[in-house]
């Protein structure tokens, strides 16, 4: 099992929800509000005047379980979708030692 974590421009949040939503392969994820804050480009399209003056920009954190078999699929998917992704966002995936329900 692996957990896909994706930091992403809070205004894609909708779009990538339905994005996730329509993988066979994904059974759920979750969004957490993040604050991504260093230097902060002028050329970024991402950075608005808004996240210049309070230095900050509103970002979503995505967590996705998924089977080992799958994470290549969905990476895929997400590349090539129409959610406003393409230069938005990083990712990492990372082993899941354990998971369960408490």
């Amino acid at each position: 099992m692996k957990n896909l974590t994706l930091i992403v421009h809070a205004d894609i949040e909708q779009a990538l929800a339905d994005t996730l939503r329509s993988l066979q392969q994904v059974s759920g994820f979750t969004f957490t509000p993040v604050e991504g804050h260093g230097a902060q480009a002028n050329r970024d399209p991402t950075v608005s005047a808004r996240d210049l003056v309070v230095g900050y920009t509103p970002h979503v954190r995505v967590d996705i379980l998924l089977e080992d078999s799958d994470v290549d699929e969905v990476m895929q998917a997400l590349r090539t979708a129409n959610c406003g992704l393409a230069g938005r966002g990083v990712f990492w995936v990372t082993q899941v030692e354990q998971q369960g329900l408490l």
